[in-house]
């Protein structure tokens, strides 16, 4: 306790100094495009170098701080930056300031020695055929492919898995700038018709089309307004999605949202037809998915009010229903435990649930006999059961085991098989398909592995290549390392380190790139990047730490990194930079971090902590502002990780550390790449802009601050390729200068 107390107020003084400096008119700064840079010496670390790509607070571009001063549970509170909360697609004057910080960032990145090598590196990792997992739908197989540099995936469809492939959807040709996506797509029961998303320019909301499989024509329907949504068809009849309201004019598009229901859209007919399936207008929080059984009788709403897992469910009987008619029955009525739905046949349905298993169990229901309740099909084991699935005539369980996944078939009485083993450290996932079928894909990965899809042969027990990239270089030249290191309370926290295995042999230290989430009981898992990929061939290491907060090791350790508890995250990365420099694998000055939404918190939450134990931070779509997070957007379901901003406990520990709030003037801070998008509609790129802010305010030294936000991008999914290529040498190169990574040593 006295500890979070004097944290607390250490992080209340800084905020006090902040506003002290704050409270005048904004800084008098010269325009950037007078700013004439240091050259840089290329490759050589910029912490002994004396010609240094330094910025003083004079080449800013000014920023108009405003007097606003809050007096909020005892404390007053500064805000001077709260004008760019406005958004710069409509407010002239936000966008002004947007665009004077992407032509200093975009100026000091042209700049950097190793920016173009990186970039022509990255296109090189990209460039190799990609597949995604198949569905089957009746005798087709449906799957994404980018043939290496396309913007964006296309759909392809065969019939029989030894078929000839055909072209269905082909999004690359929807839009000059590559920025419209195919998000998502579900097939038909019978493979008749597609249903899929198109997500323009990064964004949350999709319009959801239908194809014609056989044809290859795209119905003329538009369905608009959904969002994080499922497909689930009924029959080739039509299928259930998610939406919002449509807005309103003079509707505030970056609101929190409310009354989010399950609506019908029948193959066809125009969305004004569609039918009301479930809503809640008595509980407006509330949001609803829809699914279907595999054998088309049941579908079953699940309704949530937040991130948190958890959630309630509802049945509507499909078979006998008539047109219009949607009865929707309660079998988990409460929103107290997190439910999944497996499988369904006739009467019988199964889910995973933590009700009474922290680590999940199976269970089943029979709904012809609902007053015997649930029968353990599967019970609580050691390691987190994450997901399963009905496959022919059995169950294939996907466990979380030290941050892999590890599969596990058994019959469907849940007697267990042999588990499915695989060489090396890396990740497993799919394993789709449906009761009857007599095989499933799964794909692997790792760090130095791209996605590889493999089909097991279920009566057989064969598994075969179904598609196997050719990369770019040898995975055997790295060595990928499970490790574990102690917290500041002891606590022992997972690992990973990629290296080059000669680098490694050698023992020299090297620029290493640490990245962490730790939130919304995510688990991150190795998984390979072309970007990353670029930065290890030029000699960097690169470490995943799996703090507190994420769901790498269960329900007890996304619970000790939440609420009240969020320092733990904290302390965990600050723990995992301090142990990468202590055993030699980080170089002293060479240590950089990055981490993206939730990570990019947690990115500037330690450097606020600990500025001096970093060379370089990339912060990318972070929620910076924890007072104000809730009033934006889907702000609203982050409340059980981070709490209340209206609840005067949680609001103390939001203001301890929340990035905007605890930059810590008079210390040497590191060179800092803020990233964002302007279209991001799930964290707000305000956040960023109040933040970069507040950074080029603070007296922090000479190290960079800088702005970097993307055109017609949003929170991530979606992106071109080049895009992501651009932005992934802006930042590389970034990193690798403040580092020390030799330029030269990039391809």
């Amino acid at each position: 306790m006295m500890r979070e107390m004097a944290r607390s107020a250490r992080g209340l003084l800084g905020g006090a100094l902040l506003l002290a400096a704050l409270l005048p008119a904004g800084p008098a700064v010269a325009d950037s495009s007078e700013v004439a840079f240091p050259e840089a010496s290329g490759g050589s670390n910029p912490s002994s170098s004396n010609a240094r790509l330094v910025l003083p607070k004079t080449a800013y571009p000014s920023t108009r701080a405003d007097p606003l001063v809050e007096q909020v549970f005892g404390q007053r509170v500064a805000d001077p930056f709260r004008w760019l909360e406005a958004d710069p697609r409509t407010d002239g004057a936000v966008a002004t300031w947007v665009a004077e910080q992407n032509a200093l960032s975009g100026d000091y990145l042209a700049r950097l020695p190793a920016r173009e090598r990186f970039a022509g590196r990255i296109r090189s990792l990209f460039d190799f055929e990609r597949y995604g997992l198949p569905r089957k739908a009746g005798r087709s197989y449906f799957y994404t492919r980018n043939a290496g540099l396309q913007n964006q995936s296309a759909l392809w469809v065969r019939k029989g898995v030894e078929g000839k492939q055909r072209l269905l959807i082909d999004p690359n040709g929807w839009s000059a700038d590559g920025s419209l996506a195919l998000a998502q797509w579900e097939p038909s029961p019978s493979g008749k018709y597609v249903a899929f998303a198109e997500q323009e320019a990064g964004s949350d909301w999709r319009t959801l089309r239908v194809v014609d499989v056989a044809s290859g024509r795209i119905f003329d329907e538009r369905i608009a307004w959904a969002n994080d949504t499922e497909i689930a068809w009924v029959g080739d009849e039509g299928f259930l999605y998610s939406r919002f309201p449509a807005p309103r004019a003079g509707d505030d598009p970056r609101a929190p949202r409310f009354n989010k229901a399950v609506w019908f859209h029948r193959v066809g007919t125009a969305q004004d037809h569609d039918e009301l399936v479930h809503a809640t207008p008595e509980n407006p929080a509330w949001s609803h998915k829809a699914l279907v059984t595999s054998d088309g009788r049941w579908a079953v709403v699940v309704s949530e009010v937040s991130t948190d897992k958890r959630n309630a469910v509802h049945l509507i009987q499909l078979d006998g229903r008539r047109s219009g008619e949607w009865k929707a029955q309660p079998l988990v009525p409460e929103i107290a435990d997190h439910w999944k739905l497996v499988a369904g046949i006739g009467d019988r349905l199964w889910f995973l649930t933590d009700r009474s298993a922290a680590n999940y169990h199976l269970v089943s229901i029979d709904l012809a006999h609902p007053k015997k309740g649930w029968t353990v099909v599967v019970p609580e084991r050691g390691n987190t059961l994450e997901g399963a699935r009905m496959i022919g005539d059995r169950f294939l369980l996907s466990y979380l085991k030290d941050g892999q996944t590890v599969a596990v078939m058994t019959d469907r009485k849940g007697k267990p098989g042999k588990a499915i083993t695989l060489n090396g450290i890396g990740t497993a996932s799919g394993f789709g398909g449906r009761p009857g079928d007599p095989e499933t894909f799964y794909q692997f990965t790792s760090f130095n592995l791209p996605p590889a899809i493999y089909r097991m042969d279920l009566q057989r027990g064969t598994v075969t290549p179904f598609a196997v990239p050719r990369m770019a270089f040898d995975p055997a030249d790295y060595l990928v390392e499970q490790r574990q290191y102690p917290s500041k309370d002891g606590t022992m926290v997972p690992l990973y380190v990629v290296r080059k295995k000669a680098l490694a042999a050698a023992g020299k230290p090297l620029p290493t790139l640490l990245y962490g989430y730790g939130g919304f009981d995510i688990a991150l898992t190795p998984a390979y990047s072309p970007v990353r990929m670029a930065w290890l061939e030029a000699g960097g290491a690169f470490a995943l730490a799996s703090v507190r907060g994420g769901g790498e090791l269960g329900r007890s350790w996304y619970e000790a990194g939440r609420r009240e508890k969020k320092q733990n995250s904290f302390d965990d990365f600050i723990a995992a930079g301090e142990y990468l420099v202590k055993e030699g694998i980080a170089a002293k000055g060479g240590l950089a971090i990055q981490g993206a939404s939730n990570g990019g918190l947690l990115v500037g939450a330690v450097v606020n902590q600990r500025p001096d134990l970093f060379a370089a931070a990339n912060p990318d779509v972070g929620v910076m502002d924890m007072l104000r997070f809730d009033r934006f957007t889907s702000g609203r379901f982050w409340v059980d990780d981070y709490g209340r901003p209206d609840r005067e406990e949680d609001w103390h520990t939001l203001r301890s550390y929340s990035p905007y709030h605890n930059i810590d003037g008079g210390r040497a801070y590191p060179a800092i790449l803020v990233t964002t998008a302007d279209n991001d509609d799930r964290v707000v790129p305000a956040h960023s802009f109040k933040y970069v802010a507040a950074l080029q305010a603070a007296e922090i030294g000479e190290r960079p601050r800088l702005l970097r936000v993307e055109a017609r991008a949003g929170h991530g999914t979606g992106k071109p390729v080049e895009k992501v290529i651009g932005a992934g040498a802006d930042v590389l190169a970034f990193l690798a200068y403040w580092t020390g990574l030799d330029s030269e040593a990039v391809r």
